[in-house]
This record gives C-alpha cells, structure tokens and sequence, in this order.
C-alpha cells in the first residue's frame, strides 16, 4: 500500500471508530435519562382516583388506585420512580404538610388536582342535593366568592412548593370536569338552574386554577371537553351521581373516566 494512503486509512479509521463511539455514547445518555425519569402524582380524589374503584388497601382513606390517571401513565411509560401520594379529600395544606416529599431536584414530572376541596366541593353538592334551588345557587356563589378571595394565595403556596423541591419538573395541573349534561336524559334530581350554576363553578374554579398554575410555568390541563358528551344526564356517564348507599363517590370519574378523560388530556401535557 502506498505510504500516503496511511494517513488517510488511518485518519477514515478514527473517525469512524469517534463516530461509533459517539453514537453509543449518545444513546447510553438516552438510554440513563429514561432510567433516570422520576414522576410524582399529587392532588386530590380527583387525582387519587376515588370513584374508579379498585383501590389500594395500604392507602387506606386516601383510596389510591391503579385505575387512576397517574397509575395507568406510570403503567405504559415505566418511570424508574413513581410516588403517587394523592389522597381523597386533599386540601392545598394537605399536600403541603404530606405529599411532597417524594419530590427533589431530580423529579422530571408532576402532575396534580387541587383547589376543589379548598372551596368547598362536598359541601355546595351536599347543599344543592338537600335543599332549594335558591339555597343551592346562594352556596355556590359563596365557594365562588372563595375562589375569587382566598384559593389563588392557597395555590400559590402549594405551586411554589412544587417549583422550590423540584426546580427542573415539568408540573401538569389538570383542571375538573363539568358534572352535567343540561337538557339531558335525566327526569330526577337536580333542577336545570341547579345544574347550570353547578358546571358555572366548574368553570369558575377551573379558571382560577388555570390563571394561577400559568403565573407558576406550569402546564394547565383543561378536562372538560374530553368529559364532553359524558356527563351526568348524557346517558353514557364519565361520572358517578349521587350514590346514597357510597356518598363518597358520587360527583366523581368512573373507571372510564379516568381512562377515557383524564388519561389522555395528561398523556398530551406530559
């Protein structure tokens, strides 16, 4: 071989040999960045997945399931870590003084519901179920008048939590469905002007929430429209009713719900 093609043999040989190395050097980063992927699921019942069924008999009160939203995303993804510290009936002072721990610098994602306990869920549905329209309406103007004075300064509180244990997550704040379907298949129960003001508070508490986790950098998720056409009185329900003989579900996913819902709208934030 002639002397000067040596240089050039050699030069090709390196080359590719940086190249090769290269390219395995890039895919073990890859490869340790997905290892290395930790999500933390926060929140409510919403979150938690109470309604769904199925639940976990070490989380005791919290009734954690593998049917919620977190769990069937950790499912198909397979994060090297995975807290799920949601827990039913969660306030934001909840999740301050018992979910974040899980969180550090190296949480990737975090996803979360809160905000409907804090102004007053189970109550306004307790009281618009129980009483007059008139008593209804003036309840949910009073968990409005809360969202308006008191929520923002209580989520930000828990967002600036998040951000402060978790500097580098993607946060994912999912909104809350709207519970009915006016002018539909149901012949019982609530009244339309009932009805109506109850998914207006949906939309109140869903903007509120929204306008807050934006303030922080996080990824609002709206749920609403993917609950469009299964609301209660549409005849094919994301959601329980009211259940007398498990009160706790009731106003709460289903199964599909979660699924069918929540699943996809986090799945396309995430």
């Amino acid at each position: 071989m002639p002397l000067g093609r040596l240089p050039r043999l050699a030069a090709w040989t390196s080359s590719l040999l940086l190249a090769a190395g290269a390219v395995l050097f890039g895919a073990g980063q890859a490869s340790a960045a997905t290892a290395d992927f930790g999500y933390v699921a926060l929140g409510d019942s919403y979150s938690s997945g109470v309604g769904a069924g199925n639940y976990d008999s070490s989380s005791g009160a919290c009734k954690r399931t593998n049917r919620a939203y977190p769990a069937l995303w950790a499912a198909v993804n397979s994060p090297q870590t995975f807290a799920f510290t949601a827990c039913s009936g969660a306030r934001t002072g909840d999740v301050l003084s018992g979910q974040l721990g899980p969180l550090n610098p190296g949480t990737d994602l975090v996803s979360i519901t809160i905000g409907g306990n804090d102004a007053g869920f189970a109550d306004v549905m307790t009281t618009c179920v129980l009483q007059s329209e008139s008593t209804c309406v003036n309840r949910i103007n009073q968990a409005k008048a809360y969202v308006d004075s008191t929520l923002p300064g209580q989520l930000d509180q828990v967002y600036g939590a998040i951000r402060g244990r978790a500097p580098a997550a993607r946060v994912v704040v999912l909104g809350y469905p709207r519970f009915y379907k006016l002018n539909g298949t149901c012949v019982a129960g609530l009244t339309e002007g009932e009805r109506s003001a109850i998914n207006g508070a949906a939309d109140h508490l869903n903007a509120a929430i929204s306008k807050r986790a934006t303030a922080h950098g996080f990824t609002f998720a709206p749920v609403a429209g993917a609950f469009t056409g299964h609301e209660i009185c549409s005849g094919d329900a994301w959601l329980h009713s009211v259940n007398w003989l498990n009160i706790g579900e009731s106003y709460h996913p289903t199964a599909a719900g979660q699924s069918g819902g929540y699943l996809p709208v986090f799945r396309s934030k995430a």
